[in-house]
């Protein structure tokens, strides 16, 4: 289906409390579940959310964040965005029939969808792919050689991790490319090459974007906090003087850089011309736990109850959702309502089953329903062959997911 987002700045109140999931109970009533669903409303209020933190600053969607196809066309189509961050070459290749912009976030050796990438002047127009090494250079001419070939456009990426005398290496093991040198000397190496374009920059600051700074450990937050100011401070000075390096070696299109959790310190930065975002568009319960933004939850997820052990107890039939990422309870889905409800620690979240205690635990009847939140925002979709789009208190449709299309890239 196609998705029509309300104008941006209709939704002004973020979207949440008893009442937003009373709608969405009574706006899904009729379906089965499990069942995931998207509110317009919520996703409109993000979108507008986002854009005002990266002022200005064009925002790339993150399709590893949505994998719906119609809801990174409805936000392409808002003010503030433009072009997608693939995860995958071969998800970069289908996106680029209808998307000419997309940008590959982490380097392929897919060598059939380098191929098709190479063969197509089309797909080689539209889609960047990610290098940090020769190798990845090596990679692709092994493919098919330049004389064969479309001229392969490629984005560098920087490394954007800190390494703190105190702490160590604080940030995401990406790419090997830290220093200006070694941005710069990788640049000639790719200018020198034919069959190559150097045309972008990237730099994820994970340590800062994807890091929560209000635990609910005050001390944890404060450190995390010194953190990263200070990662942040590094990098700017750091990611500045390595774009300038290489923009005398090759005319760069873009700079990329930041994510969710960083919109507003990234956009600062005059070196950076594009954020990628795509978290923040369905704000899972993982970014209840930042300091300076609060997306509203678009996307949940409903399950039933299917039975009763015993009067304070209800347990639903599957759950098991966990998101990837260091394995903790902070991984597990978060029941959100009826309010009240907490998993039991000696079980958890199941394949099977999860039951629940607590006080709406016993209120709860077999054939209820109960909503939950994901960790992580993209990784829902692959439970999920569609999203009932609500709009109020009424389903306007259903958007298939990459798994309702029956794509699994990951």
């Amino acid at each position: 289906m196609s998705i029509v987002l309300p104008a941006p700045g209709v939704v002004t109140a973020r979207p949440g409390g008893p009442e937003y999931w009373e709608s969405l109970t009574e706006a899904t009533r009729a379906l089965e579940t499990p069942l995931g669903a998207i509110s317009l409303q919520a996703l409109a209020f993000n979108a507008d959310s986002m854009a005002q933190r990266a002022a200005g600053t064009r925002i790339r969607v993150a399709s590893k964040s949505i994998r719906v196809r119609s809801v990174i066309d409805a936000v392409l189509a808002r003010p503030g965005f433009g072009g997608v961050l693939a995860y995958t070459l071969p998800e970069a290749l289908w996106l680029a029939e209808s998307v000419n912009d997309v940008v590959v976030g982490y380097p392929s050796v897919d060598r059939d969808a380098l191929r098709a990438l190479a063969t197509s002047a089309e797909l080689a127009s539209r889609v960047t792919i990610m290098v940090d090494s020769i190798e990845h250079l090596d990679l692709v001419d092994a493919v098919l050689p330049p004389s064969r070939r479309e001229t392969v456009r490629v984005c560098l990426e920087l490394d954007a991790s800190w390494n703190s005398r105190l702490l160590g290496h604080i940030g995401t093991w990406r790419s090997p490319v830290h220093s200006v040198d070694d941005a710069r000397a990788l640049a000639e190496t790719i200018a020198a090459r034919p069959g190559f374009a150097l045309v972008g920059m990237m730099a994820y600051e994970g340590q800062i974007a994807g890091l929560v700074n209000a635990p609910a450990n005050a001390l944890r937050g404060i450190a995390v906090r010194w953190i990263q100011g200070r990662s942040a401070a590094e990098l700017a000075e750091r990611r500045a003087r390595a774009v300038q390096a290489v923009r005398q070696v090759a005319e760069l299109e873009f700079v990329n850089g930041g994510g969710t959790g960083s919109l507003e310190s990234t956009s600062a930065e005059s070196s950076v011309t594009e954020i990628a975002a795509g978290s923040g568009l369905f704000g899972p319960h993982l970014f209840d736990h930042y300091r300076h933004f609060s997306p509203a939850p678009a996307a949940a997820f409903a399950l039933s109850v299917v039975r009763r052990p015993d009067a304070g107890k209800a347990t639903l039939l599957g759950g098991g959702w966990v998101a990837s990422g260091p394995a903790a309870s902070d991984r597990l889905p978060l029941p959100v309502w009826p309010e009240g409800l907490r998993m039991i620690p000696r079980e958890m979240a199941g394949e099977v089953q999860t039951p629940l205690t607590g006080a709406a635990a016993a209120r709860l009847r077999t054939g209820d329903r109960v909503w939950l939140r994901h960790t992580k925002a993209g990784e829902l979709s692959e439970h999920l062959n569609g999203f009932a789009i609500v709009d109020g208190r009424a389903v306007v449709g259903e958007a298939p997911t990459y798994r309702g299309e029956g794509k699994a890239f990951l």
